[in-house]
């Protein structure tokens, strides 16, 4: 199994229009962040988690030839607003893609862009994607995909384990029920947003306290801010590294 950090930055991208900051003047490619998203490839099949805001950029960036899954995680905007995108692919393959994520995270999906499941016959659209909500582990590809609940502030987000890699981005909170389903990592990549504290995302303290507990045998912390250079890694734990557009990590 291969992952590809797509996007490593935070919602408003880094760096950030009208910020005249270090990290937004950078020189450091690594401090260029597009939203957060990630690619998964198992037995030759492409998994995309996350529809970013910058996905367009991303598959050209990566080369992407195709998408054979999309799993969601939330419905924030900097998540799901490049859901368009996936015409492209379509245009070219004509597969309607399969399409997973929670019951709420699906209906509201579905609600904001009914044309993308439903197609618009009448201006030409045809259905891109076909929904499927899950809640409990599944196999897709060759890889056994385990959904966790995690808390985004007071919102209930979905992070994914693929067998002994996790994805836990946006969440301030997990809880005991899905520690359980956290042990046993060989890559965990987790929301570690900046130095100081946020209400609706673990800052890279909270991250650290989260993998001392569960002892991945390498963590990754993504959806980071225009507070973090990714120099500052230089001062992380053994084990422990930020995530930088186009990083690829092979279990």
């Amino acid at each position: 199994m291969k992952i590809t950090i797509l996007g490593s930055g935070t919602s408003t991208g880094v760096p950030m229009v009208g910020c005249h900051c270090q990290v937004c003047g950078s020189s450091d490619p690594r401090d260029k962040r597009t939203r957060a998203s990630i690619l998964v490839e198992s037995q030759g099949q492409r998994i995309l988690v996350d529809t970013s805001t910058d996905l367009r950029t991303q598959a050209l960036r990566e080369g992407v030839p195709q998408i054979d899954a999309v799993l969601l995680t939330h419905t924030h905007a900097d998540h799901i607003n490049g859901i368009d995108d996936l015409r492209g692919f379509h245009f070219i393959h004509r597969k309607v893609i399969p399409c997973y994520g929670s019951p709420d995270t699906i209906g509201q999906v579905r609600g904001t862009f009914s044309y993308i499941f439903e197609g618009l016959c009448s201006e030409g659209y045809s259905p891109l994607m076909e929904s499927h909500p899950v809640e409990a582990p599944f196999d897709l590809f060759g890889c056994r995909i385990t959904p966790v609940p995690i808390r985004h502030g007071s919102f209930l987000a979905t992070g994914y384990r693929f067998d002994d890699a996790a994805y836990l981005t946006d969440c301030s909170e997990i809880p005991e029920a899905s520690m359980e389903l956290l042990q046993g990592l060989d890559l965990m990549i987790i929301d570690a947003l900046r130095f100081s504290p946020h209400p609706n995302h673990f800052n890279i303290e909270g991250a650290l306290r989260i993998t001392e507990i569960l002892k991945p045998r390498r963590t990754v912390l993504t959806h980071l801010t225009h507070e973090v250079h990714h120099s500052d890694g230089e001062r992380l734990p053994n084990g422990v590294e930020f995530a930088y557009d186009g990083m690829t990590l092979e279990l």
